[in-house]
């Protein structure tokens, strides 16, 4: 079993999700600063929130619950990101980056919740 979260494969990818987030978001307008913004970066600490809960969670039940929430979590940040990307916030280089991104986290998070379902 791995001694640290720093280790996980997921939590190194999710570190860049919000280093990428937070370079991002520095482009949008001063008007979304506290909208959409706000929104997108509340979203994005609760997801490290859940990653974390559900490392620390040694019952199953319970570590798929915060595992569904992290993804429902990226599920609200895919959707924030083509608004992002309708309004004309970030241009479609930023969109399709952002959302490969998520789209791997959520590739390595269904490895995870897979494997804390009943056999």
């Amino acid at each position: 079993m791995m001694k640290n979260v720093e280790d996980l494969l997921i939590y190194k990818q999710y570190i860049e999700l919000i280093y990428y987030t937070e370079m991002i978001l520095d482009k949008y307008p001063k008007s979304e600063r506290f909208a959409i913004v706000t929104a997108i970066k509340n979203n994005t600490y609760d997801g490290m929130r859940s990653l974390l809960s559900a490392y620390k969670e040694y019952q199953k039940e319970k570590k798929y619950h915060y595992l569904n929430q992290l993804d429902t979590t990226l599920k609200m940040l895919k959707v924030m990101i083509r608004v992002s990307y309708k309004r004309k916030y970030i241009n479609v280089k930023n969109y399709t980056a952002w959302s490969k991104k998520i789209t791997n986290i959520g590739n390595l998070l269904g490895g995870w919740m897979k494997s804390c379902q009943r056999q």
